[in-house]
């Protein structure tokens, strides 16, 4: 299964994320480091993802073959993040046919009514403990 984990300004919520992926599921997941800038893609690289890339083009063209997408929310509104998300890649990210895991976290002016707001390990582990774990178990 490849995982592609996107995130931009720190790249601090990638790197949470991708950390819990290889506690959990170690090598069995290839998980992709997509940012919108060279910092964020530096900080999920330490976090040990098995690759990584920067920019408009490459997180395009990567999560074409992603079977998961994993992120803050503002990876699927254009200008989030200080102007990091550009249309296209929230284009692309929403359009894409792979499962989109999206947190509720944004800077921006928007929030997501319904939601519980808990600390971001906690997300992080609903997302890779019981989502991603089913969805594993149906492939």
């Amino acid at each position: 299964m490849r995982v592609c984990v996107i995130d931009g300004q720190g790249g601090g919520i990638g790197g949470v994320i991708i950390r819990r992926l290889k506690e959990e599921f170690g090598e069995t997941v290839e998980v992709l480091a997509l940012g919108t800038n060279a910092i964020a893609t530096a900080q999920m690289m330490k976090a040990h993802a098995n690759r990584g890339a920067t920019g408009e083009n490459a997180i395009i063209w990567t999560i074409q073959q992603a079977d998961v997408i994993i992120g803050p929310i503002g990876i699927v509104l254009a200008n989030a993040m200080m102007g990091e998300v550009t249309p296209a890649v929230a284009a692309a990210v929403a359009s894409c046919p792979a499962r989109k895991f999206l947190l509720p976290l944004t800077q921006e002016n928007v929030e997501v009514v319904g939601v519980t707001h808990e600390p971001l390990p906690h997300q992080v582990d609903q997302i890779v403990k019981i989502r991603l774990k089913e969805l594993m178990d149906n492939v």
